[in-house]
């Protein structure tokens, strides 16, 4: 997915992104913010926040800010922050989740849902994730990856030829992500229905990432 193709599917997806993709995948938001357990006063980063339908489930002394590319589904963010007077998001910037503008270091947790298996380069943006958040943070990922199943994941397969049209990879493999992405140790939980999709939950151990780049360069 080149960032053209991105922009193009979310203009198209913006006025019924919460119709069509909120109840469908709240779940796997509420999930994902239970398991934070966020303290007051922690800074959370949320990439690719779209219309900002995990906002309101975000606790009131958390301190949230959300990026995301694409400008029109960040406009129904903002609306909602005001709409139900969402003090606790701090900001909100539209921003390119592989190149962010915030120093190392900048966040206590850093969670990114329904993501990975939109931007063009999965494995950076896991290292720009690990990068803005603190050593001993926590980095979260919801996403969906091709299914065990033979029958169901060969349909994800054939599928796969309409990326650009979807505005997401349907058969993106897990190991493979998890191992280029130095995520083989973090929790996995099945979210959302039948367990479609998988919320991996780490550490960010930055010294152990730097060993793993340091080993394959």
């Amino acid at each position: 997915m080149e960032l053209d193709a991105i922009l193009g599917v979310y203009d198209r997806y913006a006025h019924q992104y919460d119709r069509v993709f909120g109840p469908v995948l709240q779940p796997g938001r509420k999930t994902v913010i239970e398991r934070m357990q966020s303290s007051p006063g922690d800074r959370i980063l949320e990439v690719g926040v779209g219309t900002g339908l995990s906002l309101p489930l975000y606790p009131a002394g958390a301190r949230v800010t959300g990026i995301d590319i694409a400008p029109q589904m960040l406009a129904r963010a903002q609306a909602r922050c005001a709409r139900h007077n969402l003090t606790h998001v701090e900001a909100l910037h539209c921003m390119d989740a592989e190149a962010m503008d915030f120093p190392d270091d900048s966040f206590d947790k850093v969670v990114a849902m329904y993501v990975a298996s939109v931007v063009p380069n999965p494995v950076q943006l896991v290292s720009e994730m690990r990068r803005v958040c603190r050593d001993g943070g926590e980095l979260y990922i919801v996403n969906h990856f091709r299914h065990p199943s033979r029958i169901i994941g060969g349909f994800e397969r054939l599928a796969a030829p309409l990326t650009k049209l979807m505005g997401f990879h349907p058969d993106m493999c897990l190991e493979t992500f998890s191992r280029d992405s130095g995520l083989q140790r973090a929790k996995r939980i099945p979210v959302n229905f039948f367990g479609y999709w998988t919320l991996l939950q780490q550490r960010n151990d930055k010294s152990a990432a730097a060993n793993r780049r340091a080993a394959q360069a």
